[in-house]
């Protein structure tokens, strides 16, 4: 079950968690925006059809990586405190579960065709990705191990993509296309675990074997967060990461010139490029916040997000969903129509009608999370 609490997760004497906070705020409002752009939304709002990147292609890596933050940061303290690694285990096992179980509610809802529910989502990837670095981090806690696995999933995701047989259709680059929209390993796997229960028909951009790179992007920013943890002076750790974020979106760029930046697949090269993004966005906050104190007025409406996530999330999910929900006695006519299409659909350009939606969509969840910031209260899982 969910929890409260009224203990700040992140208070202005604890810069760094200040930092992670607003970095948490600004990814879940723009992952807002994106997932309700109203109708022909600008293409930056928009995700690409396949091959290469938008910002919006960037903005679920960079909520992993900044979960893989949390864990050091979260974890490290709890251990300080002398916790016991049981209790550790098991409250992330409960966690992975309920944010599986909220990932299936949003599939669902409102209607919950059984038959044909999808089992793969945001927050069922967030799931899995928390789960299996977290026990990875109360297993082994040297960045070393880290990284060692980081390369093997990164290098052998590769290999399998690029070498290996797709069952019944052949050789990548030369029975087909390399990264063929359906005929790949990813499709191929998850139209064999769950078929017709996938958002794309014969795909699913959540989809089964592309969570172990997903995993990777959690393992950068887990990285990230054993850095933050040093001792070394705030400036040298914000130049760290502004460094390191440089240098993966430059490996990212030169390795998709074999092996293309491709979200739905969650490419080696788009792991290495958005957590770039991610770890330059972090180190840029630091400075910003942990070097200069630049830390008032700016930062609250993102804190209100970051402080509390997946209430946001939840709430602009179901929201949205419920917008859509037919009329009675209306076969075509929903909520949402009554909203879009008076006012919003007859802005011109229409690109910026459906930028203006999603600005005031994610404005009402703000205002719906603000009260629970402004008393204190951060719901947990």
């Amino acid at each position: 079950m969910a929890s409260v609490t009224q203990t700040a997760p992140a208070s202005t004497a604890t810069v760094r968690l200040l930092s992670l906070d607003i970095a948490r705020g600004i990814t879940m409002a723009f992952m807002i925006m994106v997932n309700n752009n109203g109708l022909h939304a600008w293409p930056p709002f928009q995700h690409s059809a396949w091959n290469g990147w938008t910002p919006t292609d960037l903005v679920f890596p960079c909520f992993l990586f900044v979960v893989g933050v949390s864990i050091v940061l979260s974890f490290g303290k709890r251990l300080e405190r002398g916790d016991s690694k049981t209790r550790m285990v098991a409250s992330i096992l409960r966690r992975t579960v309920i944010l599986i179980l909220l990932g299936l509610v949003v599939n669902g809802y409102p209607y919950f065709v059984w038959d044909r529910l999808r089992f793969y989502g945001v927050l069922q990837r967030i799931a899995l990705c928390y789960c299996c670095v977290a026990l990875f981090y109360l297993w082994r806690r040297d960045a070393g191990s880290k990284i060692v696995v980081l390369a093997v999933i990164l290098i052998g995701y590769w290999c399998l993509m690029r070498y290996a047989a797709v069952p019944g259709a052949g050789f990548p680059g030369k029975d087909i296309p390399f990264l063929d929209p359906t005929q790949n390993w990813v499709a191929w796997l998850d139209r064999h675990i769950f078929p017709g229960r996938l958002y794309e028909g014969v795909r699913d951009p959540e989809g089964l074997l592309s969570t172990f790179p997903a995993i990777a992007t959690t393992l950068l920013g887990l990285l990230a967060g054993l850095w933050m943890r040093t001792e070394r002076p705030r400036r040298q750790i914000a130049l760290g990461l502004v460094l390191a974020g440089m240098s993966l979106i430059l490996l990212g760029q030169l390795w998709s010139l074999s092996f293309p930046i491709n979200k739905k697949l969650w490419t080696s090269s788009y792991v290495l490029f958005s957590g770039g993004t991610a770890a330059l966005l972090l180190g840029i906050l630091c400075w910003m916040v942990d070097v200069k104190g630049w830390r008032k007025v700016w930062t609250q409406p993102w804190i209100v997000f970051g402080t509390n996530a997946i209430f946001a999330y939840m709430l602009s999910e179901l929201l949205g969903s419920t917008l859509w929900i037919k009329l009675l006695h209306h076969r075509t006519e929903m909520l949402w129509t009554w909203i879009y299409l008076p006012v919003f659909a007859r802005i011109h350009p229409a690109g910026l009608g459906a930028l203006l939606y999603s600005i005031a969509f994610t404005m009402v969840c703000w205002l719906a999370t603000y009260p629970l910031w402004r008393k204190k209260i951060f719901l947990k899982i």
